[in-house]
């Protein structure tokens, strides 16, 4: 590998990891159509509340159709996610990843508070368009919740 195929590569790792961290700050900005600029117009965002299962809770595939999942958001007082450790692997322009993430969901009622902290691993496509890294598909497993 040359110097600036090195440079190139730590480059689009970089850049990689600023959309999954983006995706997490949008989320708890309740920045919906940020979060929504992340993903390919024909993405494919498959959530699983249970990791184990072979079938997905839900299926979306346009990013026009991502905007009341991430806006559901909403329903939370404050959301917190801590994204943990990442691989990637480039392949040109298109690239495969995991993130680890606890994502911590804050609800406020006449009972108090409550926290619901769901431990996540997103298994993530990302292509590159106009020099733009973009999730071209995000899977969501959710491999336990705690609730205090």
């Amino acid at each position: 590998m040359t110097t600036e195929q090195f440079i190139r590569e730590e480059q689009d790792r970089r850049a990689i990891r600023e959309v999954v961290d983006q995706y997490a700050y949008c989320a708890d900005t309740r920045n919906a159509t940020g979060q929504m600029a992340l993903f390919t117009e024909d993405t494919q965002f498959i959530v699983y509340m249970d990791s184990k299962s072979d079938t997905p809770t839900q299926v979306i595939t346009k990013r026009a159709d991502l905007f009341p999942v991430f806006d559901n958001l909403n329903t939370y007082h404050a959301t917190m996610h801590f994204n943990g450790q990442s691989t990637v692997t480039l392949e040109g322009d298109r690239a495969h990843g995991i993130t680890y993430c606890r994502a911590h969901h804050l609800t406020v009622d006449s009972n108090g508070q409550h926290l619901m902290i769901a431990t996540i691993r997103y298994h993530d496509i990302f292509i590159k368009q106009a020099e733009k890294w973009l999730f071209a598909e995000r899977k969501l497993l959710v491999d336990w919740i705690e609730n205090k």
